[in-house]
């Protein structure tokens, strides 16, 4: 049957096109998440600042939990948020210890000059040695009003030695520029200070936030053993500045992992209605060959060696192609601060490899899949059966397609018990999945329903709705086959968007609601952040009745993930509504906490209990519980006092909230917009990693509606001998996509709604927000596509002689 299946792909190219571009867009697909998955379980990132260290102590950046289970051990670990700090006494013992020749400590803390384009921070002038930062002009810095910055920031703000320079950090403050260095680091700038000015714009007594040692690695790991200090070297060493490239390299693993199996998934369903279509507009030969003797097997042989075929020409490319996609995705992930800028790629030969065998295996059961039933047809029915053509379900795929509605019943109904994002999210995308399965399995019995339903409309335009309707009513299978691409397009589209809305919105309005002071002065209105002492300077103003501070962190109960803002509780009813549900408010203090009805329900908590929590940096604390409310999307799972959040994160600065009259020349900015910058930065994530998908499916639609249009010359050219002009065969051929487009937009707009009713209810407890405007949009855009594609083979058919295209081959 090799033989035969070549000769088809020789002489039916234009019919295998729309596999092979599906195949290609798949295999890139999966490569490139290959390769963000690879780079997540192997990519490192290199040390800068400490780079001329051999060995760096620093905190433990990971909080553990060890379980036993079945008599065996386990100890997990997730990574905190915040820099762990060392005890100035561990730092002590190590640069004491035998072998060790040299130990330098610094101190980190947010510093900055004008508006960098990365990372900047302060350190003291006595660490320059870890990199080593050398001067090229003037002295170091002595008192507390002298800086040295280094080579980038002196030429990116135009300084020089004796400039003076406005240096926005934990205190504000204009500063003498004494000295500039003759380096600069590629990811971060870096500014120095007096050691004692470090120390004190740190504000971390007695702690250090690494230290680094020119000496015995040996050495330096048994001088703080028994401590929760920890050892790197080599490449490792990158973890300690960079600390978001632990937590990014984690979540590469789980994106890479997600989307690579969304794509293998959406490309089955997609290559196998893609196939089906192709083995319908060949029923005639295949009934031939079943007329001559060809058994069931040798049939569906035949239909799986041209899959492999086309797979094996087609993965290759597309895996070449996944690698530069895979760069594309690293920089759109780059530039929304998703990922480090010095995390690179890791590009080795399994992901394209692994890409291409599963693009392969994946068209060849998608091959399978479609010719089923045209291989199962007995000789003596199949030329009848290839004309007829009828729109027969199976008992199989129909038990199969009840089996995918009650699938999807039961992942939506998960969804409305699901109140984490991280759990909501994947289940969101598998629910849309698998509805639409069950819609393309369950599709000829739903295109006759619907069939039924248009041809009362459609009949009374004469000609072209009257030839449109009948069209629709022969074949529900190819009906099905162009309806199912452009529902999953319009269906995932819909899903990803709405999801984002929903809760965007939802914590929008929380904020809005709940923030009932008059004014916000946040980074948006005087810079990068809120320096410590304005809230005090505030407070004395004439006309101003409460101000509270107001950090932002995580934390960790155990191993999971909460939010957490921290907040000055003097005046706090005269400027946030937190919707207290149970217990009060005013006993928020150093040793209490409140917490979000969702995070409640899910701790097991109520006013009284101890919540053992681990903050940003480390630190174990057990608050007691005061209250409990019901704004936590607006404003965060937990809220501590001020104090508590602010001495255990990188940035203390935040956002004050102000009751009352500002004075004149102090800027603010309107409520809820941090909730709803956090739910847009989240959602671009989401928008650019499905966007892939999406455009896949677009591709499929056009494949689909191509290979359907183009295969009708035949039916058309008979049209044309018949009397029917080209005008009345386009206006026919538009009706037609307009009664696919609207089976797809309801089809479509059901499953998203289905899906995002469960997400709604889980993680915000009310309805999805769906924007008019741009779900008018997404169909809009679906029904332009697919009326380009059909329009553009249309025309082309239609130039062919009718009775040239009449007698040409099927």
């Amino acid at each position: 049957m090799l033989g035969i299946a070549l000769a088809t792909l020789r002489h039916r190219k234009a019919g295998f096109a729309g596999a092979f571009a599906a195949l290609l867009c798949a295999a890139a697909l999966v490569c490139a998440c290959g390769v963000l998955l690879d780079t997540g379980l192997r990519g490192s990132v290199g040390p800068e600042r400490y780079a001329a260290a051999p060995v760096v102590v620093s905190g433990d950046q990971f909080v553990h939990e060890t379980t036993r289970k079945k008599g065996k051990e386990k100890r997990k670990s997730k990574a905190i948020a915040e820099r762990a700090w060392l005890p100035a006494p561990v730092a002590a013992r190590v640069a004491a210890a035998p072998g060790v020749r040299k130990a330098v400590a610094e101190v980190v803390f947010p510093a900055a000059i004008g508006a960098p384009e990365g990372e900047s921070w302060g350190h003291g002038w006595d660490s320059a040695a870890l990199t080593p930062f050398t001067l090229r002009d003037g002295r170091p810095p002595v008192a507390a009003d002298e800086i040295v910055v280094d080579a980038a920031t002196a030429r990116a703000n135009g300084l020089r030695v004796g400039s003076d320079a406005r240096v926005s950090s934990t205190e504000n403050g204009t500063y003498r520029v004494v000295g500039v260095t003759g380096q600069a680091l590629d990811h971060q700038a870096a500014l120095f200070f007096s050691p004692e000015r470090a120390r004190a714009l740190a504000g971390r007594d007695g702690m250090v936030a690494a230290v680094g040692v020119w000496g015995s690695e040996r050495a330096v790991r048994d001088a703080v053993r028994g401590t929760s200090a920890t050892v790197r070297t080599g490449t490792d060493r990158g973890k300690v500045e960079f600390l978001g490239a632990e937590e990014a390299r984690i979540d590469l693993i789980s994106m890479g992992g997600a989307l690579g199996g969304t794509s293998l998934l959406v490309a089955v369903l997609v290559v196998s209605g893609t196939f089906a279509l192709s083995v319908r507009q060949r029923e005639r030969e295949i009934a031939l060959l079943r007329a001559v003797a060809a058994t069931p097997r040798q049939v569906r042989r035949m239909i799986g060696r041209e899959a492999l075929v086309v797979g094996l020409a087609a993965a290759p490319l597309g895996a070449a192609c996944g690698l530069p996609l895979a760069f594309w995705l690293r920089d759109r992930f780059r530039g929304l601060g998703a990922l480090p800028p010095n995390l690179d790629l890791v590009v080795g030969p399994v992901p394209p490899l692994a890409a291409a065998l599963a693009t392969v295996a994946a068209a060849v059961a998608a091959a399978r899949i479609a010719g089923r039933r045209t291989a199962r047809i007995r000789p003596v029915e199949a030329l009848g059966d290839a004309a007829l053509r009828p729109a027969r379900l199976g008992p199989a795929r129909i038990a199969a397609g009840l089996a995918a509605t009650a699938g999807g019943v039961v992942l939506t109904v998960l969804l409305a018990n699901l109140n984490t994002e991280a759990a909501a999210s994947p289940v969101t995308f598998l629910a849309a999945l698998v509805w639409t399965i069950a819609v393309a399995l369950l599709g000829p019995a739903l295109a006759r329903a619907a069939v039924a339903v248009l041809a009362v409309p459609l009949r009374r335009f004469p000609v072209g709705g009257r030839l449109a309707a009948a069209n629709l009513a022969m074949d529900g299978r190819r009906l099905a086959s162009v309806v199912t691409p452009l529902t999953l397009m319009i269906g995932l589209t819909g899903t990803i968007l709405f999801a984002q809305t929903t809760l965007g919105h939802a914590a929008t309005r929380q904020a809005e609601d709940g923030t009932i002071a008059a004014h916000v002065v946040d980074e948006k209105a005087i810079g990068p952040g809120v320096p410590r002492g304005t809230a005090a300077e505030l407070r004395s103003a004439p006309g101003v009745t409460a101000v509270t501070e107001v950090v932002r962190s995580e934390v960790r109960v155990g191993l999971e993930k909460y939010t957490v803002q921290g907040v000055t509780p003097e005046g706090l009813e005269r400027t946030l509504d937190l919707d207290v549900r149970a217990g009060s408010l005013a006993g928020l203090g150093p040793s209490a906490i409140a917490v979000g009805s969702t995070a409640a329900g899910r701790l097991g908590v109520r006013p009284g209990d101890r919540l053992p929590l681990t903050l940003g940096d480390g630190t174990p604390i057990e608050p007691t519980v005061v209250a409990v409310y019901g704004r936590g999307l607006g404003f965060g799972d937990l809220t501590l006092a001020h104090e508590v959040v602010a001495a255990h994160v990188d940035d203390p600065r935040g956002t004050l909230l102000v009751a009352g009259t500002l004075p004149d020349g102090v800027p603010a900015t309107a409520a809820g917009t941090l909730a709803e910058a956090r739910a847009t930065a989240t959602a671009q994530v989401d928008y650019v990693a499905m966007a892939l998908i999406i455009a896949f499916t677009a591709i499929a639609v056009v494949n689909t509606l191509a290979m359907a249009t183009a295969d009708r010359a035949r039916e058309l050219a008979a049209l044309r001998l018949a009397g029917a002009t080209r005008r009345q065969l386009m206006r026919m051929l538009g009706f037609e996509t307009g009664s696919i487009v609207l089976i797809a937009a309801v089809l479509g707009t059901a499953i998203a709604l289905a899906v995002l009713t469960g997400f709604a209810g889980g993680m915000t407890g009310g309805a999805p927000h769906v924007p008019p405007v741009v779900h008018l949009a997404v169909l809009a855009a679906g029904g332009a596509l697919a009326l380009l594609a059909t329009a553009l083979p249309a025309r082309l058919v239609l130039a062919v002689r009718p009775v040239q295209a009449a007698g040409g081959r099927e």
